[in-house]
């Protein structure tokens, strides 16, 4: 029974109504006047409040500030047989719910019930019903041997569907789309396993980290008018979908879509990739003074900005003016905010965003962000958060201001961590928890993508019996020292670096300034 308390002095014109929802499931409780409104709400509790613009006493729009300040949490639909535009403008400026004029007709007031009362509920069930239509689909197509592009439009069909059942707040439909997406991880594993070799000898290769700048970014450039490169370290593409709503109003979208993540999907190798527009084996023996190893103390992108002026050069665009910069916390971030406009000069902008560092990847703040964000909903919700309070979101508005190109792009995802996997190794092992590279390991070879002669798949070597391995799907790597502990601690935590959809299928966009 939907309860609704109706304020009206001519309340009893509107019987016939009434007798009508009455009958589809509706109590409602008469009110003649505002004052007689504020009495029935203190001591009775209801869904849902009619209240008519002009009453006796107290008019509508005073009962409606009182009812807003003591009972803000019930929805109020305001009736009146105005049309004035000052009495809607007010009344909507009070947050109603809805706004109906008389003479009002019994499929009318039903209408604005449902719309108020049983949104979620109809959400629900017309989401639940839909993704139960296209369950079959996906598990016909998870069947078929898929090629690259199928498998963008799969991943974005899972997203699309995770989101809509996340809105529609159906959990029990949610364990299945879990499960599906796990066999499409399951698969897309043998994918990558199958194909990734003919990637690196450019057979048919993907859009991919190295050539994001050739492919995605110098067909932008212009002296004329300034592009603007914002990689958000660690982006997917389900917070993405997030934030892209904040982009509808200022920007129009040129182009949407997935890019392939190079191997490890780890900042380290990706990153230095996307800039120098080299694969990691080309960016050592380029750059033997530049590039760290696993091993190697200090940082691991320290020459981004030199790797991106050499690629220019190459790329025939060396004298444009460009500008590099690495936001990797809050204060810098609002400093850069100051600087946006002076760089409007520029042919070429990038703007580094460090998210993995401020947000979710930070081992001393493990414990805080496990339990902030425990899996991908709260994941999604803590993203948005950090998005409408950052920096970065100030300093887009600022480029929405001028005529520019705005591309915004990751270099590599992440995923949430669930099944441990044993691996013995020495001391010179990398820590990564979804790649290990080095020499005399030890793993089960059923979990892994494994990679004898890194060489062949353009990655360094430490030493000539050096390999490298990549945990599958939802895996982990724990060694065995203290391997219980270790297995709890990393659980449902959020790690890169190996091979997953959500990993390596990555957003870019492209867009222009309105």
């Amino acid at each position: 029974m939907i309860k609704i308390l109706w304020a009206d002095d001519e309340i009893d014109l509107l019987k016939s109504h009434i007798i009508y929802l009455e009958e589809k499931g509706c109590v409602f409780t008469p009110a003649k006047s505002g004052d007689e409104a504020l009495d029935l709400l203190e001591s009775n509790s209801f869904d849902l409040i009619f209240l008519d613009e002009n009453m006796p006493g107290i008019s509508g729009l005073e009962t409606l500030s009182i009812i807003k300040e003591r009972y803000s949490n019930i929805p109020v639909i305001m009736i009146t047989k105005s049309e004035e535009e000052s009495i809607m403008e007010e009344a909507i400026g009070s947050k109603i719910a809805d706004y109906l004029i008389k003479p009002l007709n019994p499929s009318q007031i039903l209408l604005a019930i449902k719309k108020n009362i049983q949104t979620n509920r109809l959400v629900e069930e017309r989401t639940t019903r839909n993704y139960q239509q296209e369950f079959r689909n996906i598990s016909m197509s998870l069947a078929n041997s898929l090629d690259l592009e199928e498998w963008y439009e799969m991943f974005k069909k899972l997203t699309y569907w995770e989101l809509e059942i996340e809105r529609s707040g159906d959990n029990s439909i949610q364990e299945i789309l879990n499960m599906q997406k796990s066999e499409a991880n399951t698969q897309f594993f043998r994918f990558v396993k199958d194909n990734y070799q003919e990637w690196m000898r450019g057979e048919n290769a993907p859009l991919m980290s190295h050539s994001i700048i050739k492919d995605r970014v110098l067909p932008l450039l212009s002296e004329d008018k300034p592009t603007y490169f914002i990689l958000i370290d660690n982006l997917r593409y389900d917070q993405w979908k997030i934030i892209e709503p904040s982009f509808f109003k200022a920007f129009n979208f040129i182009q949407e879509e997935l890019y392939v993540s190079i191997l490890p999907t780890a900042t380290q190798y990706s990153r230095n990739s996307i800039f120098a527009g080299l694969l990691p084996s080309e960016i050592q023996k380029r750059f033997p003074d530049l590039w760290k190893n696993d091993e190697d103390k200090g940082g691991k992108n320290m020459y981004e900005d030199q790797f991106l002026a050499d690629n220019l050069q190459r790329l025939g665009k060396g004298s444009f003016k460009q500008s590099y910069t690495k936001i990797t916390n809050l204060d810098y971030g609002r400093k850069v905010l100051n600087t946006i406009s002076n760089m409007q000069g520029n042919a070429l902008n990038v703007i580094v965003y460090n998210f993995v560092d401020m947000l979710s990847h930070s081992r001393t703040d493990m414990k805080v962000i496990k339990e902030l964000a425990d899996d991908d909903s709260a994941y999604r919700s803590l993203t948005a958060s950090w998005f409408s309070h950052s920096p970065l979101k100030d300093i887009i508005s600022q480029i929405a201001k001028q005529d520019a190109n705005l591309i915004i792009t990751t270099d590599h995802g992440t995923i949430n961590v669930a099944r441990p996997s044993k691996v013995i190794g020495d001391k010179n092992v990398n820590t990564n928890l979804r790649y290990k590279q080095g020499k005399n390991l030890n793993y089960n070879k059923q979990d892994v993508f494994e990679m004898i002669n890194p060489l062949d798949y353009y990655l360094p070597m430490q030493n000539v019996s050096s390999k490298y391995i990549f945990a599958k799907e939802d895996m982990y790597f724990v060694y065995q020292n203290n391997y219980n502990q270790f297995v709890k601690f990393y659980k449902n935590t959020y790690q890169h670096g190996g091979i997953s959809m959500e990993e390596m299928l990555i957003p870019i966009i492209i867009l222009e300034s309105k």
